[in-house]
């Protein structure tokens, strides 16, 4: 099994409640002391904060500590305020404490003392708590009830207080909140409702949870860098000490599977000529990143679930355990679902890594966010060539109608779009990109679409409808039907309004009217199929990819 996490409790002296040099300091209750004499908490190390001149008593606690509790080892932390009772400059301090702090997660859990100090700085260390600076519950221990006897070291709690009650805390953490979902897309001011309201329950799963995640999504939709930046996200808040570990599943096979995610002995197979550690165990104290993992072997599956569940593994040839904690984020762009009806995946391997699921939808559903990202894709691209590179005005507006149009097919999705925006940059003269540059690869991209195969146009359309529709509605449309609905669904997520997607559509028919009602007939035909056409809108639109 695995090793159970060290206790570390961080806290402040009590100058007044951890009081007393003589021998009748005993018989008081003092705080520091006494959460080091509970038999059900074992702390193996007390971080002890305090003025300078405060060290006498700190050395007479740190003393009576190691009488009581011999296996708690003390940690001074000498932190100096000009004045205590300054809210800022306390939580300054504390905040700096913090981020400096050498956190190891993988092995300690963490406790915050709140009984001790002043109030300034109790707010303090629960603000740093709850916003995750400090990754530790907070610890509030209390002296002897009357009636508790004698030789009592009083009672303790480990609590989680509920900050949807304080707005202004609340205020303070959204704006934390707003600049981790900024980080997981790069700084991409992406515009797409749906996408945004994805990355920001990403962000809040990821900064309060370990818990397996499952971004499944079409190949090239960018769920590696996602997760790398999970994984930024976490290490800046001292959640994660360890290294990202990458893995594509498509890539492993037979014995050199098992020898890459877990290891072996020498000896273990012909070939295997020493030692060799593998990813698993590479991954402790950080976060394995296993893509395509509907391509493993039931064999990595059985062993990769009980890694997951009990963090520890054998190597291939070996009859010891290894131990590994690391975070796990799967990432798949098949349905595991029906890999599991043909006995291709386990069931029990699925419902343990998709307790968070997030799909990660194609490019082509996200026409609005096209221009962010062709803005970042230029920035990144001059970075690599070692110049400033832009387009002109009407290069820029030729590539954005081509790119937003619903005969784009994006079939890379990202990855497209990245070599799309790379060749321009590389054959732009003074770093300028022309219309001349931008027909040429727009000529590119509709002969690798045109090589794509004649399915890829209606794998797009049952992409864009799935989420609309139930797998049973879907199924019951002709292809007639699916093929109109999926233009008009598409015509309306670029449209700001019911009347302008009409106004679109019906734009023949419209004029032998003699009063077009064209929001009110669309309306009608969207009900056909049970929809809200209003839903469709971008403001509300369902779909989005990441950055």
């Amino acid at each position: 099994m695995a090793r159970a996490l060290d206790t570390v409790v961080l806290g402040f002296l009590g100058t007044t409640l951890d009081g007393g040099a003589t021998a009748a300091r005993w018989e008081r209750w003092r705080p520091s002391v006494a959460l080091c004499q509970h038999p059900d908490l074992l702390v193996r190390r007390l971080d002890l904060l305090y003025p300078q001149k405060a060290r006498p008593l700190a050395d007479t606690v740190i003393e009576d500590i190691g009488r009581v509790s011999p296996e708690t080892e003390v940690a001074r932390h000498e932190i100096e305020f000009a004045d205590a009772w300054d809210f800022e400059e306390v939580y300054g301090a504390l905040h700096d404490f913090a981020k400096n702090y050498p956190y190891r997660p993988e092995r300690e859990d963490y406790l915050v003392h709140i009984t001790t100090g002043t109030h300034v700085a109790q707010i303090c260390l629960f603000l740093l708590a709850e916003s995750r600076r400090l990754p530790g519950r907070l610890l509030q221990t209390s002296p002897p009830r009357k009636g508790d006897g004698p030789g009592s070291v009083g009672s303790y709690a480990i609590i989680d207080l509920d900050l949807s009650k304080y707005d202004r805390l609340a205020a303070r953490f959204d704006v934390e909140r707003q600049e981790g979902a900024s980080f997981l897309k790069a700084g991409i001011e992406t515009k797409n409702a749906a996408f945004n309201r994805l990355i920001d329950r990403i962000e809040r799963v990821a900064v309060a949870s370990r818990a397996p995640m499952l971004l499944t999504g079409p190949t090239g939709a960018g769920k590696t860098q996602l997760a790398k930046r999970i994984y930024e996200l976490k290490r800046a808040r001292r959640q994660l000490g360890g290294e990202f570990v990458p893995v594509n599943c498509a890539t492993l096979r037979g014995d050199a599977a098992m020898s890459t995610l877990f290891g072996h002995v020498k000896g273990a197979f012909t070939g295997a000529l020493k030692d060799r550690p593998g990813l698993l165990q590479r991954a402790n104290g950080g976060l394995l990143f296993l893509d395509e993992i509907g391509e493993l072997g039931l064999d990595e599956q059985a062993m990769l679930l009980r890694a997951i569940e009990e963090k520890v593994f054998y190597p291939m040839g070996s009859d010891r355990q290894v131990e590994s904690d690391f975070q796990l984020i799967a990432g798949t762009n098949r349905d595991l679902g029906a890999r599991i009806n043909e006995g291709r995946f386990r069931d029990d391997l699925l419902a343990r890594v998709n307790l968070w699921s997030f799909h990660l939808p194609a490019l082509r559903e996200r026409p609005e966010d096209i221009e962010p990202n062709l803005r970042y894709e230029l920035e990144q691209a001059g970075r690599a060539l070692g110049a400033n590179v832009t387009m002109s005005r009407e290069a820029k507006e030729r590539y954005l109608a081509f790119a937003r149009a619903p005969s784009s097919l994006w079939t890379g999705n990202f990855r497209d779009l990245n070599a799309s925006v790379t060749r321009m940059a590389t054959l732009a003269r003074g770093g300028r990109v022309s219309v001349e540059v931008v027909d040429e690869e727009l000529a590119r991209l509709s002969a690798l679409w045109a090589g794509a195969g004649a399915g890829a146009p209606q794998a797009a359309d049952e992409a864009l409808l799935e989420p609309l529709l139930s797998p049973e509605a879907l199924a019951a449309l002709d292809r007639f039907d699916r093929v109109q609905l999926a233009e008009v669904v598409r015509v309306c997520g670029r449209a700001r309004s019911l009347s302008d997607a009409g106004r679109a559509l019906f734009a023949s028919s419209r004029l032998k009217k003699s009063s077009a009602n064209d929001a009110d007939r669309l309306r009608k035909y969207l009900a056909r199929f049970g929809l809200d056409g209003a839903s469709l809108l971008p403001a509300a639109s369902p779909g989005g990819e990441g950055p």
